[in-house]
């Protein structure tokens, strides 16, 4: 008596399987130029200030452009000999780095407030929070003015403190409070259990599980503040004048647009912030997700 016996079933290749990978590396290969393509008409204009600080004064005028030129350093070292120019830089990483770790500090006690204890009218709260943002900024421009002249804060660094830091705090409250919120609570309730005090849980638990988001709260209220031009004209003044400050009012050198100046300047003032971001920028990408992705970066 014979066993019976089963068809295995045979499985055919895929005709048109080369075509169809073949079609999706075409289609990348297409959104990397056009990615290319973008990128390169976005650097263009800081591709152009770098390479005017290189030149001198008659070589960045000439016409047609000159992309083949002796480069030198004379512009960087008349740049550092130029009245106040160390005040500006002064002040721009004054404020930055100042308004910026205050309003982490704040944020982030904010916001695991918000997570853990969750107040009633959390979410009215939250949208109150960042409803600063959906107000176009310069309608802010004549109440502050107002207000800082009232109580003496113009031209004062701890008057911008305050104002970087206000503006700072809901943006970051918004980041770290979904970061927190993706930290299982259970390790609240595991410290606590244990004897830890609140301050213990919310500093040697919770935050070392949270810090790629306050470093990315950190990074994009560094850019805000490193790049804002508006609130630090009208609220600030000669000695508390930032860079993007220092390169409108001192864009004219005897009637004449001092582009030597100009150039190197504005390379110093950008450089930087593109070492910062270039660095960070998986936290960036990590933040941009606001804590609803967990994962290690």
């Amino acid at each position: 008596m014979t066993s019976p016996i089963h068809d295995s079933p045979v499985v055919l290749p895929e005709e048109n399987a080369p075509s169809k990978r073949n079609d999706k590396e075409r289609r990348l290969t297409i959104s990397g130029v056009i990615a290319w393509i973008v990128a390169l008409i976005f650097f263009a204009p800081i591709f152009w200030i770098f390479l005017a600080a290189l030149k001198t004064d008659n070589t960045i005028l000439a016409y047609p452009p000159k992309f083949i030129f002796t480069p030198t350093l004379e512009n960087f070292a008349a740049l550092i000999t130029k009245p106040n120019v160390g005040l500006y830089f002064f002040n721009s990483v004054f404020l930055s780095v100042g308004s910026v770790a205050i309003a982490i500090v704040v944020s982030y006690l904010a916001a695991y407030s918000f997570s853990r204890f969750k107040p009633a009218g959390t979410d009215f709260l939250m949208f109150l929070l960042l409803s600063t943002r959906f107000v176009p900024a310069a309608a802010f421009v004549i109440p502050f003015f107002q207000l800082f002249g009232i109580l003496n804060f113009k031209d004062t660094y701890h008057g911008l403190l305050i104002f970087y830091v206000m503006f700072s705090v809901p943006f970051s409250v918004w980041i770290l409070k979904g970061f927190i919120d993706g930290v299982s609570q259970r390790f609240d309730e595991t410290g606590l259990v244990n004897g830890a005090s609140r301050a213990h849980v919310i500093f040697k638990v919770v935050l070392p599980q949270v810090k790629p988001g306050l470093v990315a709260a950190f990074v994009f209220n560094i850019i805000f503040v490193w790049n804002e031009f508006l609130f630090n004209f009208q609220l600030g003044g000669r000695n508390t004048s930032t860079i993007p400050v220092a390169l409108f009012t001192s864009l004219y050198d005897g009637g004449a647009t001092n582009w030597p100046y100009v150039a190197s300047l504005g390379t110093a003032y950008v450089l930087p912030l593109a070492v910062l971001i270039f660095f960070f920028q998986k936290y960036l990408l990590v933040g941009m997700t606001f804590g609803t992705v967990r994962g290690e970066v």
